[in-house]
């Protein structure tokens, strides 16, 4: 008898831990709306590196950010790793534009082709919650557009750049996690 209550309590004990494991947020836990309207569970970019930016039209950094976006999505897309853009009106009202106009300018003019999301907020009370745990989480609160948070495959937020940190110093960075997460799928295979 002792035996099963011990063994009873190891399970309780188990599932218990589990549960304040995994009760535990990180980025992929949210939820977006992408720019056509449906709503995504960034779950399913779990097990990628990711680069969360807050994008806007009609900003100074608007051409610079955008062309090296496409192209950390071009050269590292294929191996586990997105750019996801997140369009953003709250500075300078630099990104006044409906979600399709937004969709069909970076399309049209950088040939975008990572995930973009709906139009939000990203600080102060009406942030989206997947912003507010960024910014909880890596102590840097967005000022201006085109902030980058930098995310590891768990969600975890590993980094975080203001809109003068060039994409091609933090590139390095990127291509460091998406090395170490290719290893790491190769020995599990």
């Amino acid at each position: 008898m002792r035996a099963m209550v011990a063994t009873v309590a190891a399970a309780w004990l188990l599932l218990w831990a589990t549960a304040c494991a995994k009760s535990e947020q990180d980025f992929y836990d949210f939820k977006a709306v992408n720019i056509r309207g449906k709503l995504v569970s960034l779950e399913k970019y779990r097990g990628s590196v990711s680069l969360v930016v807050n994008v806007a039209s009609e900003c100074g950094f608007t051409d610079q950010n955008y062309r090296a976006l496409q192209q950390l999505q071009r050269d590292l897309g294929p191996y586990h790793f997105n750019v996801l853009a997140f369009p953003c009106n709250q500075f300078g009202q630099q990104e006044p534009d409906t979600n399709r106009e937004i969709e069909n300018f970076a399309r049209r003019t950088y040939s975008v082709s990572f995930p973009m999301f709906s139009k939000i907020a990203v600080t102060g009370t009406g942030a989206h919650p997947a912003f507010k745990y960024l910014i909880q989480t890596s102590g840097k609160e967005p000022t201006w557009n085109f902030w980058k948070y930098l995310v590891d495959p768990d969600g975890k937020v590993v980094g975080a750049w203001d809109p003068t940190v060039p994409i091609q110093e933090i590139k390095p960075r990127i291509t460091e996690l998406v090395v170490k997460l290719i290893l790491k799928k190769r020995e599990e295979l």
